[in-house]
């Protein structure tokens, strides 16, 4: 297939994996719209299509390549759009990604995405490209202005992974631990401020990591950022993700219960129950070690929901270890939580270890770890029937004056009333299901 030389009108950004990616995303969309590119409607095809991919799962650049197949199957050369690929499949693969498919006419990484407009006037000219340099966050010193108004906001702080834990791919697709600065964030979020945010999520890939000066030269952590964030009037939440046990310092977990806008649900993966298994994992800490911070958390802010996430068949994993990590679950009961079955990752130090679990194990394993955390997830969603909270509404729902929005506790939450979206609504739990909690609405908070 040649390439398309006609410039695009249209454009569609397709996000695969984390809540990193989501915002990258959010900020391609952006850097095409500020090319005059509108995004294409619901159920029409795009000039411009972007796969954002994530890496983390097998087979992952397998499935990229049937998304190719997909947008280009039966399509002469004027149907066919153009397409981009980014994200860390692009950042892992991407000069074999040009080899394989000739559709494809740009090829990304997280930290060059900037770059993505030159790189589109290049592919108008017919001249396919691939850019998977590492800047130090130069990306942000380029990428235009937020636009979308929306009373939810991403804010990345920091990027990058030193753990090298030896499953994950991070450290080469992401570079090394990189913080933005202090000054650059409270600018940022002030503009979220001015596009209706009223709930700000810190983002990296180990956000606890983070440490900068504030405006007065002072060195700060995390909890420094959040408690300066927290002086903003118009922000009325603030939350955080994904945290490293390691790096979960006494001020953070001070802020739980001194900072009231600091949600109370924390997302810190564990990964294992099985001290051997971390420390194949290159995790350098405990089960105990983890259970001990949630314990101070809890102290810190008792009303606290816990998050984490869990591989199940890492390589050597017993059945007597894989047990260890149900009775971490049994301890924790988590109110939300994120498991998967272990995928070796080309490069990865896991990849090449003795003793890969067979998939009929894994599968097994997982569907009983899973069992588990829907129940504890259920049952506090139950327990929470009864309760009086404010719900930040986000969205409509299916009916006529029907909402959808979060607790504090990052819990969906729908019911009707007289609102409308960015309004905090003080609500009564009334019902608990699986996966979401039936509210009536009492009235919106003023303050």
């Amino acid at each position: 297939m040649k390439p398309v030389t006609t410039p695009p009108k249209t454009y569609r950004v397709k996000s695969f994996g984390c809540q990193m990616n989501v915002y990258d995303g959010e900020r391609m969309a952006e850097l095409l719209a500020e090319k005059g590119i509108t995004e294409a409607p619901e159920g029409e095809d795009a000039d411009l299509v972007v796969l954002n991919t994530c890496h983390i799962r097998e087979k992952a650049a397998e499935k990229i390549y049937s998304d190719i197949g997909r947008l280009t199957k039966g399509k002469t050369q004027k149907k066919a759009p153009m397409i981009a690929v980014a994200g860390c499949v692009a950042q892992a693969e991407g000069e074999e990604i040009m080899k394989r498919a000739p559709a494809v006419s740009m090829v990304v990484g997280p930290q060059a995405y900037h770059r993505l407009p030159d790189m589109l006037d290049r592919a108008v000219e017919g001249k396919r490209s691939t850019d998977t340099d590492m800047p130090a966050i130069a990306k942000f010193d380029i990428l235009p202005q937020r636009k979308k108004r929306f009373p939810t906001a991403f804010l990345t702080v920091q990027e990058g992974c030193d753990k090298f834990c030896t499953y994950c791919v991070v450290p080469y697709t992401r570079g090394a631990e990189i913080s933005r600065p202090f000054a650059d964030l409270l600018t940022e979020a002030n503009r979220l401020i001015e596009r209706g945010a009223k709930e700000i999520t810190l983002l990296g890939q180990n956000v606890n990591a983070w440490s900068g000066e504030d405006l007065k030269g002072h060195t700060i952590g995390l909890d420094g950022l959040i408690r300066e964030l927290a002086k903003l009037p118009e922000i009325k939440r603030i939350r955080y993700t994904t945290s490293h046990p390691n790096d979960f310092t006494k001020g953070l977990v001070a802020s739980h219960g001194e900072v009231e806008k600091l949600m109370p649900y924390l997302h810190l993966p564990v990964q294992s129950g099985s001290d051997r298994v971390l420390k194949a994992m290159n995790r350098n800490h405990t089960a105990e070690s983890y259970l001990r911070v949630l314990e101070d958390v809890r102290k810190a802010r008792p009303d606290i929901a816990f998050s984490g996430d869990f591989i199940v068949g890492f390589p050597g994993e017993t059945e007597a270890e894989f047990e260890e990590t149900l009775a971490l679950v049994d301890e924790v009961r988590y109110a939300q939580a994120y498991s998967f079955k272990y995928s070796p990752r080309p490069g990865t130090p896991a990849a090449t270890m003795d003793d890969q679990i067979p998939k009929k194990v894994m599968d097994e394993r997982l569907q009983r770890l899973q069992e588990r955390l829907n129940r504890d997830q259920h049952a506090f969603n139950q327990a929470s029937v009864g309760k009086t909270c404010e719900v930040l509404i986000e969205r409509k729902g299916k009916f006529d004056g029907q909402w959808l929005g979060k607790s504090p506790w990052l819990q969906s939450v729908w019911f009707e009333g007289d609102a409308d979206i960015g309004d905090l609504v003080t609500v009564d739990l009334v019902d608990g299901g699986p996966n979401s909690l039936r509210g009536q609405m009492r009235e919106i908070a003023t303050a």
